[in-house]
């Protein structure tokens, strides 16, 4: 049985650590349209421009 406690606290710490990643803004790939958003507070925002491609499910979604 503490062959099987090992393999199993292993196992559930590879995952937690598996979650774990850089904090802070993600990085767009080189040539992303970016627009310039303010925020309510009166801060602006760089992010980058949503496409306008229609989704199958938007009808339901929205």
């Amino acid at each position: 049985m503490t062959r099987a406690a090992a393999v199993a606290a292993l196992l559930a710490a590879s995952v937690a650590l598996g979650g774990c990643g850089k904090k802070g803004d993600p990085d767009y790939p080189e040539g992303t349209p970016m627009e310039t958003v303010t925020k309510a507070d009166g801060s602006t925002e760089k992010r980058p421009v949503k496409p306008k491609r229609p989704f199958v499910l938007d009808g339901l979604l929205n």
